[in-house]
């Protein structure tokens, strides 16, 4: 869900930074092949995602719900020169169209990929991560935030996407194990007295939580 009226977006990415080439052919190619290219991060978020990276310049990335990789690309063109991204996904069927525009996107030897549950996978990465970005199954968001905020090195910040979950948190009557848990992670990230957090109102909801 997108919070503004389709003129308005269309007017945000005609004003902002361009989308890069590779970006969208790959957007297009996830529209016509996968199914659910509503998770595609998209111009404007894919150009925030980046931007941040740029600003942090990290040196360790983390990202939980790679997809076909859109916003892995994003995060990674502001990675140090010698900078890595630990990517996870559960979907063994989206590694060929990964692969392919990782290739093109000039940071292969950049991004290393990990294939299962996310959570089990967690155990056995012990790095300290500049940025971290949860973007996969919501109902786990609570347990890969309290997983993930250990790994969280000193003045990182942990990005989450999907938070307003097309503005379901906001409906009472909404009893899904999804918008149930993303009521509870809102919550419960905004009372963590370790971490700032601010909500944005972009695509579907971002959050973004600072280790203070």
């Amino acid at each position: 869900m997108d919070f503004i009226s389709d003129k308005l977006a269309d007017y945000l990415n005609k004003n902002s930074e361009k989308e890069p080439e590779i970006l969208s052919r790959l957007s297009k190619e996830t529209h016509q092949k996968i199914l659910q290219p509503r998770m595609l991060s998209g111009h404007i978020q894919g150009r925030f995602l980046s931007f941040l990276s740029k600003i942090k310049s990290p040196d360790k990335i983390l990202e939980i719900g790679t997809y076909t990789g859109y916003s892995t690309i994003c995060l990674a063109e502001g990675l140090s020169k010698d900078g890595k991204i630990d990517t996870i996904d559960k979907n063994e069927e989206l590694i060929k169209i990964q692969n392919k525009y990782f290739e093109e996107s000039g940071y292969r030897k950049n991004i290393i990929q990990h294939t299962g549950n996310a959570l089990d996978l967690l155990k056995n990465l012990n790095e300290k991560y500049d940025i971290i970005f949860i973007d996969a199954d919501k109902e786990n968001y609570i347990n890969y935030f309290k997983k993930v905020s250990k790994k969280l090195s000193k003045n990182g910040i942990i990005i989450s996407d999907n938070v307003l979950w097309s503005g379901k948190v906001l409906d009472s009557k909404q009893k899904d194990e999804e918008t149930s848990t993303l009521v509870e992670f809102n919550r419960m990230i905004n009372q963590d007295k370790l971490f700032n957090t601010i909500i944005l109102p972009i695509r579907d909801g971002i959050s973004i939580s600072r280790l203070v």
